[in-house]
């Protein structure tokens, strides 16, 4: 497993609140999210410059 698939169960785990994901991690990041079948509930907000925060939000529908 991965730092960005330990951290996405973390994340729906509660165990942590955000992940912060700069631009030149995106793909790193992109590969663990893409596997998962709960992706949709990993909400991203952009920043400036190219870095995204995530959180998850099992509310999303």
């Amino acid at each position: 497993m991965n730092d960005y698939e330990k951290q996405l169960e973390e994340l729906k785990a509660g165990e942590i609140q955000e992940i912060e994901v700069t631009r030149e991690n995106f793909f790193l990041f992109r590969e663990a999210w893409i596997k998962r079948e709960d992706r949709k509930y990993f909400v991203g907000e952009a920043h400036l410059n190219g870095g995204v925060t995530y959180r998850y939000d099992p509310t999303v529908l």
